[in-house]
């Protein structure tokens, strides 16, 4: 069997579709993910009934969770629906290994969201560090220093 047959085989298995990141990144619905965006192995970006937008050069780290919906509500018999919210992250951000992003949340471009962060509904400035569980937002963190080294942020450059 060659490589592409074993591919096809494992992502039916697993119930995956093909994905340009890696056969272990599930992809639900059809989020909007910029160019030169990276997804590492094992995450999983749901956008199923959301607007998910992952801006240009991001780099999502391994075993990270980008979830639209929220079924505990449902679950416990207290809905009859799953509640969903649209997710955006900018250009340039960063997340690490073992977050969680749940609906209902925008981060701005240049941001970091340190490994095991659980980001709950929020507006997140650029260049802003995410961290921690309850979650702590040290705003416009990385501002300066990118200036420093760029110049004055336009709010556009995603080079």
């Amino acid at each position: 069997m060659n490589k592409s047959e074993f591919q096809k085989q494992l992502l039916e298995t697993i119930g995956n579709i093909e994905n340009p990141y890696h056969p272990f990144v599930w992809i639900n619905g059809v989020p909007k993910i910029g160019e030169g965006t990276y997804i590492g192995g094992f995450s999983e970006v749901n956008a199923k009934g959301a607007d998910v937008t992952i801006g240009k050069y991001c780099d999502i780290a391994s075993f990270v969770a980008i979830n639209a919906a929220d079924s505990h509500r449902r679950c416990i018999g207290l809905d009859d629906f799953n509640d969903v919210e649209n997710i955006t992250l900018g250009d340039k951000v960063f997340v690490g290994s073992h977050s969680v992003i749940l609906g209902g949340v925008s981060i701005g471009s240049y941001s970091v969201v340190a490994a095991g962060t659980i980001v709950r509904p929020a507006k997140i400035p650029p260049f802003s560090l995410v961290m921690g569980n309850p979650m702590i937002v040290k705003n416009e963190y990385y501002r300066r220093e990118w200036e420093e080294k760029n110049g004055k942020w336009s709010g556009d450059d995603c080079s």
